[in-house]
């Protein structure tokens, strides 16, 4: 069975010596008010997370991977053995009411505690951990954009996790394309409204940990436009809610399915109908998009995690078997005294190892930047400060989610390389962090969207007003370490390659002014290019603070001395994919403009 750890002292070592965030949140009256600002309840909180993770959750990964879960004739669906006692647990600790807000009967800690536990739950069991992954998703539509008679139904119960939450999007024949979906809403004349129609891949939709399940859905209501702007939000309670907040009658909304999938085997993906659904407007009438988006990025940030939380379980488990593995014999002889030497003796070995080490700790500086970022934009009493920190989210969104789960899948493949044959083979748990880890490029938008939603929506419709912002950031810490020597050359590279990404913008841009497509071509490339000068910028940070560490004699455990190693590798082996990106960017779709005859589409197209 596959082993973790949850990374604390990394996890320590960036919210408290790189970002700085016991002073950030100290700054902020929410926080500091509730005394949930204090860094050593912080610590506190994150070591019983671990706990839980590693001891509850764990043990359960692949018991839920083999079982999946089960939907009888009726609709009703039953979770792996273990995984709805482990959401009693994790509910009665008050695991799900963590950064809440206090008036819901939320524990009001910073959205930094709440990602950090999110990591932690993903690596332990990521398909256990998105039953309250998707409840937190619908807490923050709710929270704004629902009216008061809504929140004061329902908020306190998702809070508390006694019901979860969903949201039902897509449909079967839309994908991405939710403009042409057809689940319709007729208004009962009542404030009520009745839904029907179908909805697909429904993480949660059913299961048997709560009592009621309250689906947000996107519907057209009868009359208004088509397309996104003619959508609206609406809540659809598996159970009807009486006045007295007991449980009434069951709501036309039934699982007709559960998908047999590649991973993810014990998170339930539903196809759920809705048959003329009681349901209630969240949000302004044909406004559902824009509400939804609110869902839509906690759930990319989410997705993220997921590639950053299998990313570092299966790196971790490559260590152990890279150091105990004994196999063929390595000169200068590491292990004289045995009949061959771990594997770890090869370079090769050790490349692997290193990549996923430097993707993921980088990844974890993102995640927590974008949380204490978040904890800023919502309750910072500066609004200059909520201002940048809300425009560095919505840029960095979409990297967040697309280069850590292309990174995220990247390390699993490499992890399960690391194993030779025994990779592929179960009992090792090493394919089951590959089949989990794919589906995080896919949902919640493909990584082509987040890189589109990136290039065309947050950089050349903004007029690069918020990549300006963040390439001020990155040339700020570039003077800060300008008089150390040790940091220059990555420094440099640093300030080369952001420089870069303001060429490679009015490149792509003006060619998109005359073939729209040339964004389209570009994009993927454009946000991985991004991705890498994040990244950069976050390993120069972290490794200024090492630096120092190290200089003054406070590197006991090899912990720092061990982050310059990796940042040494970052900008050596991987930060160079730059330069190839940098090509592929400038040399435009014209080889994309191919006769479409060759993939047989007018055969296709003739037969439909």
């Amino acid at each position: 069975m596959a082993h973790y750890k949850a990374p604390l002292r990394d996890m320590k070592f960036l919210m408290t010596e790189v970002l700085g965030a016991g002073e950030t949140l100290a700054q902020m009256p929410y926080y500091a008010d509730n005394d949930t600002a204090d860094t050593d309840l912080i610590e506190q909180v994150l070591a019983e997370a671990a706990r839980f993770a590693e001891n509850e959750l764990l043990p359960l990964n692949a018991v839920g991977d083999h079982e999946g879960c089960v939907r009888d004739e009726a609709g009703n669906v039953t979770t792996p053995t273990g995984f709805k006692e482990a959401y009693r647990k994790y509910r009665l600790a008050g695991w799900t009411a963590l950064d809440a807000d206090p008036a819901w009967g939320g524990q009001g800690m910073p959205h930094l505690v709440n990602i950090a536990v999110t990591e932690m739950n993903i690596s332990a069991n990521v398909a256990w951990s998105m039953y309250p992954g998707l409840s937190h998703g619908a807490y923050s539509a709710l929270v704004a954009h629902g009216s008061d008679e809504l929140k004061a139904t329902y908020l306190p119960r998702i809070v508390s996790g006694e019901w979860t939450g969903t949201m039902c999007l897509t449909e079967p024949h839309a994908g991405t394309d939710l403009g042409i979906i057809r689940t319709k809403a007729a208004d009962n004349g009542d404030g009520s409204y009745a839904i029907s129609g179908t909805k697909i891949f429904i993480s949660a939709g059913e299961h048997d940990f709560t009592d009621n399940i309250v689906h947000l859905v996107l519907a057209r209501l009868e009359g208004s436009p088509e397309g996104t702007k003619g959508i609206s939000l609406f809540l659809v309670p598996k159970f009807m809610v009486n006045a007295d907040g007991s449980l009434g009658q069951r709501n036309g909304v039934v699982c007709g399915s559960i998908e047999h999938k590649m991973g993810i085997n014990g998170n339930a993906t539903a196809l759920l109908n809705f048959d003329g659904a009681r349901a209630y407007l969240v949000g302004e009438i044909n406004k559902g998009m824009n509400n939804m988006f609110t869902m839509m990025n906690a759930a990319r940030l989410g997705t993220g995690m997921q590639g950053l939380g299998l990313g570092e379980i299966a790196y971790q488990n490559a260590v152990s078997y890279a150091v105990n593995r004994l196999q063929m014999r390595h000169e200068p002889r590491t292990a004289p005294a045995q009949n061959a030497d771990p594997i770890i003796s090869y370079p090769d070995v050790r490349r692997m190892l290193l990549t996923g080490r430097a993707y993921s700790e980088a990844g974890r500086a993102l995640a927590l930047w974008l949380a204490l970022s978040l904890d800023t934009e919502h309750h910072h009493p500066d609004a200059a400060k909520r201002e940048e920190a809300a425009d560095l989210v919505a840029l960095l969104t979409p990297v967040a989610k697309a280069f850590m789960t292309d990174n995220g899948f990247n390390i699993a493949v490499q992890s399960q390389q690391v194993f030779g044959g025994h990779g592929y083979i179960r009992e090792w748990g090493m394919e089951q962090f590959v089949r989990d880890a794919r589906i995080g490029q896919i949902y919640e938008g493909t990584n082509s969207i987040q890189a589109l939603d990136l290039l065309g929506r947050k950089v050349l419709m903004d007029g690069g007003r918020k990549l300006q912002k963040l390439a001020n950031i990155v040339e700020a810490l570039v003077s800060e370490v300008a008089d150390d020597e040790e940091l220059q050359g990555w420094a440099d590279a640093l300030s080369k390659a952001a420089a870069q990404v303001g060429t490679l913008t009015m490149v792509v841009g003006q060619k998109a002014m005359q073939n729209p497509d040339e964004a389209n071509a570009a994009a993927v490339d454009y946000l991985r290019y991004v991705g890498h000068v994040t990244y950069a910028f976050l390993w120069v940070k972290m490794a200024k603070v090492a630096l120092n560490a190290v200089k003054a004699g406070k590197d006991k455990d090899g912990f720092y001395k061990a982050k310059l190693q990796t940042a040494r590798f970052y900008f050596d082996k991987l930060f160079p994919e730059t330069k190839m990106l940098s090509a592929t960017i400038k040399a435009g779709g014209d080889s994309l403009d191919v006769d479409l005859g060759m993939f047989g589409v007018e055969r296709a197209l003739a037969s439909v």
